[in-house]
């Protein structure tokens, strides 16, 4: 009996909302790098906290000098890009508190930074975070959403791999 169920090849990770707000498709930025999906596909939130964590689990690959924006490797090669506000990398990191380093491990909701969402909004320029799967021939497949009330931590879905 024991031998004949095969454990299931793992194909999928879950992805959780790197900061409490209103989860919108990137369809609605208001920046065409993003609405447009020129970077890749993925999804954005308008904060309402400050805290931002990992929305998934990997190493960090890329932490902008201008801390505006942290890149994350998931262990199947997935690029997940993790943009903090739109256009703030004018701001020269100064609204940025960066809690990692580049490749550090992080799991999903560990905390990756702390933004100045005054600071950015009074500076002109919007606070939404958007997270973007910059090399989409890994996956599969990837969570479709839908404007909503999203809490730090929730899975939004998950990404299905290749």
């Amino acid at each position: 009996m024991f031998g004949l169920f095969k454990a299931k090849k793992k194909t999928g990770q879950p992805i959780i909302a790197p900061v409490t707000g209103i989860l919108m498709p990137l369809d609605d930025v208001t920046d065409d790098v993003f609405s447009q999906k020129m970077m890749g596909d993925g999804f954005a939130i308008q904060p309402e906290e400050s805290q931002i964590v990992s929305p998934v689990s990997g190493t960090v690959s890329t932490v902008f000098p201008t801390k505006h924006a942290i890149g994350i490797k998931t262990p199947e090669g997935l690029d997940v890009l993790v943009h903090m506000g739109l256009d703030t990398v004018e701001l020269d990191g100064k609204p940025f508190k960066v809690d990692v380093a580049l490749n550090d491990a992080v799991t999903a909701g560990q905390p990756l930074a702390t933004i100045d969402r005054e600071q950015i909004k009074k500076s002109g320029y919007d606070d939404t975070i958007v997270v973007i799967y910059t090399n989409m021939e890994k996956l599969k497949n990837f969570p479709t959403v839908v404007s909503s009330q999203i809490t730090q931590g929730q899975q939004i879905g998950e990404l299905i791999y290749v």
